[in-house]
């Protein structure tokens, strides 16, 4: 096995010169050759399909030399921002500029690849190396790089801003980024058979012989036409037959009635995000059409297992060596993706229409295969880290309908309250688990992605749970009740706040049965659309008749490709359109993130001004339901009869 070229010594290690790579794929994360990240595993599909693929890791964004250390790529560039969205990778949540980034060379965000083929700050010397709207700023550097490859856009931020999106960071809506990167189409979706798809059609057009010699191919007859692909975007003259959604320019403005065609363009994008009833969308802006195919089927069983079998490094490029490798591979390293899809549904979460709501699984037996790889591995210490997916229990569709012919397009599986066609089996799940932990070498076997703790509950067999419980838990089990107001739960596709407490009690008793003190630790998001003061209080009185002091706490976080952020924006629920609370302003947000940590002194100021304002001036002072002393007053509130230790439940 070898890293796929990423170095112009890489290229001479593999007897190839620069120009000789049919696709060149650039990216914003650093080289990590392992099946986690998106990059490698397109990498590796590409070359066992024939194709020279090589890989620019987190160029300088301000050197184009940057772009040609491995010459000028036959067929295509393949560009990606990496594995999250670069606004979201520069920006918390408040705007804030972020400090590190696990995805660069020891989390250094400055370091990025220079056109001497060193790492190290750029010719600029940012502290950011990967750039703002990455996607834009590096497909433009490739065109000026090199006239004539095609430029294919793909990854989570192409995906998701494949149509006109709100971007909560310039505060607007945005067109497609495909033309402003003026690509020739966007890959949506996980892309494995699109790209394949593409990287035919290119081959074809321009045989072995290379490219015809145009100085720019772009809609010329070297250009194969790539229309018709499910799972991507490109632009076109005319509709072709597409269900037409609102123009860029109704959806754009700032006034109401501009928001609320933003809402009805969502609505209309969020019922044709399954590949079994999604139709093509065409979207007018500035005299042309972005052309959205339907989406791609997901991959089967036996596809899964072959990609995910493709001959990894599993480690990150040696060229990091200095700086101790690329943070992220340590979440993953030793970890066994089992599932993909989500019929889940949350609002906040951009599953849907990224990897879809059917959920494919990998077979039991090629992830045993590779945790006996795993277990192989010199600094393997005996312990599977995580087993799971978007969701650790979903391993197959939600019900036979689902798997026939697709995901209802009017409903949720889960919320607000679970389909009577809902299939919840845990079978399969625990028969893998099983298998897991009686392999030779495996110490522990623990489940840390996400879990749906209502849909676990719905099984009547009870045996995964407390095997759960029993075996796969390292001291504490983070799970998402996200809030505890069920208006605000039920805008966020969460089931509601009397599920969790059930599941808590249960977690509660498995643990006493079993004789282990294991905790629960809940995820919560503040100022989530429809969460005024008056939930954020209930939450903190929630907290407070727990005695729970929260770590996971994240400020709700308007990303593209979500319903909650369509809500946000336009102020209505799209799928209802009925209006919907958004706290906007930096202070109520402050105050709402406040009352979740209403126990800290430095925000005492913050929860006596927040409680004024929601009216609870009866939370403020000395009595055994107080969260804050008044002003000038100690604290000194006794404990509540429901107090438990931090994360204890």
């Amino acid at each position: 096995m070898s890293f796929l070229p990423a170095t112009p010594s890489d290229l001479e290690a593999a007897g190839l010169s620069p120009g000789d790579l049919d696709a060149i794929i650039v990216t914003g994360d650093a080289y990590v050759d392992h099946s986690s990240f998106g990059v490698a595993l397109i990498g590796r599909i590409l070359e066992a399909a024939g194709y020279r693929v090589g890989i620019i890791a987190r160029p300088d964004p301000d050197d184009v030399e940057a772009f040609r250390l491995l010459g000028r790529p036959r067929l295509a560039f393949l560009v990606s921002s990496g594995a999250v969205d670069s606004m979201v990778s520069s920006y918390t949540a408040n705007r804030k500029p972020r400090s590190g980034d696990d995805y660069a060379p020891g989390g250094d965000p400055s370091l990025c690849l220079r056109s001497d083929g060193s790492i190290g700050k750029g010719k600029l010397g940012r502290p950011n190396a990967r750039p703002e709207r990455a996607v834009i700023a590096y497909s433009g550097m490739c065109r000026q790089a090199y006239k004539g490859p095609a430029l294919v856009l793909g990854g989570l931020e192409a995906s998701l801003r494949r149509l006109s999106h709100y971007d909560y960071w310039s505060d607007k809506v945005r067109r497609s980024i495909l033309l402003d990167a003026k690509a020739d189409i966007l890959v949506y979706g996980m892309g494995e058979i699109q790209i394949l798809e593409i990287m035919a059609r290119l081959a074809a057009a321009r045989g072995d012989s290379g490219f015809s010699g145009a100085a720019d191919l772009r809609g010329a007859p070297g250009l194969p036409d790539l229309g018709g692909i499910r799972g991507t975007a490109r632009a076109a003259k005319d509709p072709s037959g597409a269900l037409l959604l609102p123009s860029f320019e109704e959806i754009s403005s700032s006034d109401e009635a501009s928001r609320r065609r933003y809402a009805e363009s969502f609505a209309i994008q969020h019922a044709n995000t399954d590949p079994h009833s999604g139709k093509r969308l065409a979207e007018p802006c500035a005299g042309r059409f972005v052309i959205q195919e339907p989406p791609a089927f997901p991959l089967d069983s036996g596809a899964l297992d072959r990609i995910y079998a493709l001959p990894y490094e599993r480690k990150p490029h040696p060229m990091y060596s200095a700086w101790k490798g690329v943070p992220a591979l340590s979440e993953v390293k030793f970890s066994l993706l089992s599932s993909r899809g989500c019929f889940g549904a949350c609002s906040f979460c951009a599953l849907a229409f990224h990897q879809g709501r059917i959920v494919s699984s990998r077979s039991r037996k090629a992830i045993l295969e590779e945790a006996r790889l795993l277990s192989g591995l010199e600094d393997f210490k005996g312990y599977i880290h995580d087993v799971g997916g978007p969701t650790a229990n979903f391993r197959g569709p939600a019900c036979a309908k689902m798997a026939r012919s697709g995901a209802c397009t009017d409903r949720r599986c889960l919320s607000p309250s679970p389909c009577p066609n809902l299939e919840p089996d845990h079978t399969d799940y625990l028969a893998l688990l099983r298998e897991l932990r009686e392999l030779p070498g495996v110490k522990k076997v623990f489940v840390r992605s996400g879990l749906r703790y209502d849909y676990a509950m719905l099984d009547k067999d009870g045996r995964f749970l407390e095997e759960l419980v029993e075996h796969h838990i390292s001291g504490q089990l983070k799970v998402a009740p996200e809030h505890v107001s069920d208006k605000v739960l039920a805008l966020m596709g969460k089931p509601p706040r009397a599920s969790y407490e059930a599941f808590a009690a249960k977690y509660a008793l498995l643990n006493r049965k079993l004789s282990l003190k294991q905790y629960l630790v809940p995820y919560f998001i503040s100022a989530h659309p429809g969460s005024g003061l008056a939930e954020a209080v209930e939450l903190a009185e929630y907290l407070r008749d727990y005695g729970f002091v929260p770590d996971q706490v994240q400020d709700f976080y308007p990303t593209p490709g979500t319903l909650a952020t369509a809500m946000w924006h336009s102020g209505v629920d799209p799928l209802s359109g009925k209006p919907v609370y958004s706290a906007k302003g930096a202070r109520e947000r402050a105050l709402q993130r406040a009352l979740l940590h209403y126990k800290a002194p430095g925000n005492a100021d913050m929860v006596r001004e927040a409680l004024v304002l929601a009216g609870r001036t009866d939370l403020i002072g000395s009595g055994p339901l107080c969260l804050v002393p008044a002003a000038g007053q100690s604290g000194g509130r006794r404990e509540s009869p429901h107090s438990r230790r931090k994360g204890g439940h």
